[in-house]
């Protein structure tokens, strides 16, 4: 008979446990159910509720269960339902009677919304502690690259030259805000939902303070009814889990252009590159495909818990089960992306003439001559037609901005000096961007100090 099997009169069919049954994913959060039922009972036991001698040898039984199901010495059952029956049944079956102590003043529901609260901020601080991790490596990359100068994109079309430098702090920057978006969905998964009961809390003296200090939780629900029916502390961090996938898969594309034989920006380590089966001369970024592939996988969580979420009435109902799954692949997703995506840059050769070179072709640095021609008088409108004329040239005749000659500059425009080549190399294009945020080595090296301080502040 179930725990909860005194209304019924028969045994619930096997088909029946098979579908109900949320062991088989919700078993990882063992932990948390006995460190909150320790917490509980010892709470019961403290407000008399229960004797205080009935109290302690609960919460010691169920350390025990703890370290026997860590050494593996433990086997759940379906039948059981989920991890919180599961390990309820187990203490019963060794204490007898005074196991049944423990769910007085709770229910499953505000049970498993304290477990979920405390395996996800577990999983968050484990995310952040990867995402540190990559941040300190792209800080790395950016100092050794302060000079290395490479062509900005837009479209996918050379645009303007900036330094490898800068473009790994604008990934810096991304992932920054990935962890700070972590640390204020934090906030609200930090909040203690035990003592809601079913969802209008419970007539026994709970000290509901008592339990959230001893687990380590901010502050208590304040509604019992939106603490045990609302997942939206699930949605968000399944969202900031989406923005960092983002991130990592935009990264990635990057990564697949910049190896490929076209751009040859870049070299992947052997150690995180794979063969093909047929062709002996490939050398591929399994890695960044996988990486972006993957992406799909939490975005579909995402939408599977709004989609789970949106036609729910108050307040706990049976389909709130599906949050676990949904929730646990796009942490799982996460955390593997993050580790082999930052030993795979951090591994990486860069190539350093490449880059330049590329930054030499396809005129980036046409909007610094239009810029010259501005400050030599010459309004912006008719200095930007005036440089795309001069491009028009170039390109009929085969040449870069940096080989015409004066006289040529000249044809297009009288005010044209030989402090054109000074101003237009792709190093003045550069270091001359000096408005904050811009490429120059001088604020880049800015950018990469502000980014050390975030770091030691974490």
């Amino acid at each position: 008979m179930k725990l909860w099997g005194g209304r019924f009169t028969k045994n619930t069919d096997k088909l029946m446990d098979d579908f109900n049954s949320s062991i088989h994913f919700d078993n990882r959060m063992y932990r948390q159910d006995i460190l909150g039922s320790a917490a509980h009972v010892t709470m019961l036991g403290k407000c008399g509720i229960i004797p205080e001698d009935e109290a302690q040898l609960i919460r010691k039984t169920l350390f025990e269960i703890l370290e026997d199901i860590e050494n593996g010495k433990i086997e759940f059952e379906v039948c059981a339902e989920d991890i919180h029956m599961n390990i309820e049944s187990i203490l019963i079956s060794r204490i007898g009677d005074v196991g049944k102590k423990l769910h007085t003043g709770r229910s499953r529901n505000d049970q498993v919304a304290l477990d979920l609260r405390m395996y996800l901020k577990d999983e968050v601080k484990a995310i952040k502690s990867m995402l540190k991790e990559l941040l300190n490596v792209l800080i790395n990359i950016a100092e050794n690259n302060l000079d290395t100068i490479m062509p900005g994109y837009t479209h996918l079309q050379k645009a303007q030259p900036t330094t490898l430098a800068h473009y790994m702090m604008a990934y810096f920057q991304m992932f920054r805000r990935d962890i700070e978006r972590l640390d204020d969905c934090y906030k609200r998964i930090d909040i203690m939902p035990l003592g809601s009961g079913a969802l209008a809390g419970t007539t026994y003296p709970l000290d509901r303070k008592m339990v959230a200090d001893e687990l380590g939780f901010s502050k208590i629900t304040e509604n019992s009814i939106d603490a045990v029916s609302d997942r939206d502390f699930v949605i968000e961090l399944a969202s900031c889990l989406s923005l960092i996938m983002m991130h990592l898969s935009r990264f990635s594309e990057e990564i697949i252009l910049w190896c490929s034989h076209e751009f040859s920006f870049i070299e992947l380590d052997d150690a995180y590159s794979t063969g093909s089966s047929i062709m002996p001369q490939k050398k591929n970024p399994d890695v960044a495909e996988l990486v972006r592939g993957k992406t799909g996988r939490v975005y579909g969580s995402l939408i599977s818990l709004l989609t789970m979420m949106k036609g729910i009435p108050l307040a706990y109902n049976k389909d709130m089960q599906e949050d676990k799954e949904a929730i646990f692949n796009a942490v799982d997703t996460v955390k593997l992306c993050l580790p082999v995506f930052t030993k795979m840059i951090e591994t990486a050769k860069t190539n350093k003439e490449n880059l330049y070179n590329a930054a030499r072709g396809g005129f980036t640095n046409a909007t610094d001559l239009a810029d010259y021609l501005v400050k030599k008088g010459i309004p912006f409108r008719d200095s930007h037609e005036i440089t795309g004329r001069m491009v028009a040239y170039c390109i009929e005749n085969n040449k870069s901005l940096e080989e015409m000659s004066l006289e040529e500059f000249k044809t297009f425009s009288p005010n044209i000096e030989e402090d054109v080549y000074s101003a237009i190399s792709l190093e003045t294009c550069v270091n001359e961007r000096k408005v904050p945020g811009g490429p120059s080595k001088e604020l880049v090296k800015a950018s990469i100090e502000s980014g050390r301080c975030f770091l030691n502040s974490l």
